[in-house]
């Protein structure tokens, strides 16, 4: 069992379990300062139908790409490869907004939940409804950004499902130690490592999505010559050629197989490629120039932001 697959389904699913966990973790927070504890049964029921239906969403997908694989008919292969590729510049974009909006809302994430349910409280014959669908979309929109990602990089089997069930359980644990034991956390230090390890395994992803498109097109120009020419790069001299990528640029498949120890590693963790093609390059680095300069860009506005609002509390102290 290779269990390296499981290390960016637990990353993944454990920075956006902890997410939910601080949704879940003040909600109850607010039920119990408001005397409304019999009403933490509707918060269990919305993490459970949350999960369950990304359970679902996620079935869905690998049913469609397994019906893909196994078809007979000539063009499943391209529309298989199209998917993949679609699905995976869908998880980029889901991804890297989370990865931004939570970064400049995270200081607003417990007022706008507490007044969330605070407004679901006025209503008494559906406040139970509100906090199920407070805590329901919460849920379901982490698992949905989770069920993209490993629908988009295939993987399929025991071994990311376990990964998946550890970062449940790994969130599950820091939400317990928060709001139950009321231990201290440094979670802007935790989802700032998060985010910076997310930006790795998402710049991985989109090497992979354009590695599915370029299988696609290849796919196509030999199923049918009339798409032939979609075909715009190809080098016959060259022993590994693309349709859409380019030159290769990398090429430590001899020296750092990213299928070995501790290629397969560096590719879980950092988007690692033992080859690369030119586009794919540049698409990378273009990545991490925009969205993770944006990212820490917004780190740097929020510890400004921090600062200032510290300094007149400071002012005003009294000796």
């Amino acid at each position: 069992m290779n269990f390296t697959e499981a290390i960016p389904t637990f990353v993944i699913t454990l920075r956006e379990g902890v997410e939910a966990a601080l949704v879940v973790g003040i909600v109850l927070a607010c039920l119990k300062k408001s005397e409304q504890s019999h009403l933490n049964s509707w918060v269990y029921t919305g993490i459970a139908a949350g999960i369950a239906a990304s359970a679902c969403v996620g079935a869905l997908f690998n049913l469609l790409l397994h019906a893909l694989s196994t078809s007979n008919q000539p063009y499943a292969p391209v529309i298989k490869q199209l998917l993949e590729g679609s699905l995976g510049i869908v998880a980029i974009v889901m991804l890297s907004w989370m990865l931004i909006w939570m970064t400049q809302q995270a200081r607003f994430l417990k007022a706008e939940v507490e007044g969330a349910v605070s407004a679901a409280l006025k209503e008494n014959t559906n406040a139970g409804w509100g906090v199920f669908g407070l805590i329901f979309i919460a849920v379901l929109r982490e698992g949905f950004e989770t069920v993209i990602f490993v629908s988009a990089q295939f993987q399929q089997g025991l071994t990311p499902a376990l990964g998946a069930l550890g970062g449940l359980l790994g969130a599950a644990i820091i939400g317990a130690l928060i709001f139950k034991w009321g231990v201290k956390i440094d979670i802007r230090l935790f989802f700032k490592f998060m985010g910076i390890l997310l930006l790795l395994i998402v710049a991985g992803l989109a090497v992979s999505a354009l590695k599915h498109f370029d299988q696609a097109a290849g796919i196509l120009s030999q199923t049918d010559s009339k798409y032939a020419a979609i075909c715009f790069y190809y080098d016959r001299l060259a022993p590994l050629h693309s349709c859409i990528l380019g030159p290769i640029v990398w090429n430590a498949a001899e020296i750092l197989p990213d299928r070995e120890f501790p290629g397969v590693v560096l590719k879980a963790l950092f988007g690692y490629r033992d080859r690369l093609y030119l586009v794919q390059a540049a698409a990378y680095t273009i990545f991490l120039a925009t969205i993770g300069g944006l990212y820490f860009q917004k780190l740097g506005f929020k510890a400004t932001v921090a600062s200032k609002n510290t300094q007149p509390a400071r002012s005003q102290t009294r000796p």
